[in-house]
């Protein structure tokens, strides 16, 4: 999804919650991951791996400069053959420390095995961020979450859009205090960022 649709996206659900709620936990992401830290995971459930949410995150990171961003993702099968960046299982949350940061997409139930994990980490002294759809169990054991209940206008697939693009625009630069020049150099940083080719896909 691209800026344009994210900021039509956006125009749709104002005055709602959901740009302020995405923008915030956007924040939360931002924050929780820092430069020279122990990095991102990025775990789905046994049912739902958050492929589009992997990639969009690559991109943000990339159009942002910020590598921090660049998620791994963590999946519950691994398959021989698989390349090395999708061939991390879940032994990597077993392994999160602290300095680290483990996002959980939850459309569906999370089941015993990942919760367990993620308690540990989370004892480990990861950051545990979760997009949920009403798990109470997920919900407490993260630091920051977002349920997004089942609705026809809105689902998880959405949100995430719109958390991935608030997470890179959380990340831009301050703009300049003042003055004509200011507003030109970032207009002009934007239009390069937007017209910079993506890198490549997973």
């Amino acid at each position: 999804m691209d800026a344009v649709r994210v900021a039509l996206l956006r125009e749709v659900l104002a005055g709602t919650e959901w740009p302020r709620a995405t923008r915030r936990f956007a924040g939360a992401l931002r924050g929780s991951v820092v430069p020279h830290g122990g990095g991102l995971l990025l775990v789905g459930t046994s049912g739902y791996e958050p492929w589009h949410l992997a990639a969009h995150l690559v991109d943000e990171a990339a159009w942002s400069g910020t590598p921090e961003l660049r998620p791994t993702l963590v999946r519950h099968r691994v398959r021989p053959g698989d390349p090395a960046h999708l061939s991390v299982g879940l032994g990597r949350i077993e392994a999160a420390r602290r300095g680290e940061t483990l996002l959980v997409v939850a459309p569906d139930d999370p089941g015993g095995g990942l919760l367990e994990r993620v308690h540990d980490a989370r004892r480990a002294g990861a950051t545990v961020l979760a997009l949920e759809s009403g798990d109470r169990e997920l919900n407490r054991l993260a630091h920051e979450a977002l349920t997004v209940p089942e609705e026809p206008e809105l689902d998880l697939d959405t949100v995430q859009h719109l958390v991935s693009a608030a997470a890179g625009e959380n990340a831009l630069p301050a703009p300049a205090p003042r003055g004509r020049r200011g507003l030109r150099d970032r207009l002009s940083r934007l239009a390069d960022q937007l017209t910079e080719p993506p890198p490549a896909r997973w």
